[in-house]
């Protein structure tokens, strides 16, 4: 252990410094001078979602399934254009349930496909995040390139529809949150 000047300690060895790099160069003085700079930019990891449409389920009938297949966009700008999704609904515990007063909820399913175009994806479990999507998508708006890059899929099964009151209007909320991988 060797005691340095200026009150640094050193263990070890070895002691090294590490300045930053100048890059630029001043111009001198005189009928022209020259001076230049690097420029450097970054931009942190980000995402979009959009192209969604408010599901109606009105008047089905309750023997079928109901089903609602939407083609969106999700951009992502990272290197992989990967990203993940999770998905929360407006019942009890983010559950994914409509309600209509004191009627009891019933519950609607929700899956997710990383490409459009699709009628079954990957379901959804409120709250948890789906990893690994990766998007298709050229721009945030998905302006150039393809339209749509996912596919979200809600629906209803017939014993869900079957266990409703006629005439009801049940409702309900469901969020989408893209965060980049």
């Amino acid at each position: 252990m060797h005691i340095l000047s200026r009150g640094l300690l050193l263990i070890g060895s070895t002691l090294t410094i590490i300045t930053p790099a100048a890059a630029q160069t001043q111009g001198s003085f005189g009928a022209t001078s020259t001076g230049s700079i690097n420029i450097e930019a970054s931009v942190p990891g980000r995402v979009r979602i959009s192209g969604l449409n408010d599901v109606n389920f009105a008047s089905v009938d309750p023997t079928q399934t109901a089903s609602d297949e939407q083609n969106v966009c999700v951009w992502s700008n990272t290197s992989t254009r990967g990203y993940n999704i999770t998905a929360t609904g407006s019942g009890a515990a983010n559950a994914f349930t409509l309600s209509s007063g004191a009627l009891t909820p019933v519950p609607y399913s929700v899956e997710w496909a990383d490409s459009s175009g699709q009628t079954n994806g990957t379901a959804l479990t409120a709250g948890s995040a789906l990893t690994g999507q990766v998007s298709t998508a050229i721009n945030s708006s998905c302006s150039a390139g393809p339209g749509t890059s996912a596919s979200l899929i809600v629906s209803m099964a017939p014993s869900t529809l079957d266990s409703m009151t006629a005439n009801a209007s049940y409702t309900g909320a469901l969020t989408l949150v893209v965060a980049p991988e």
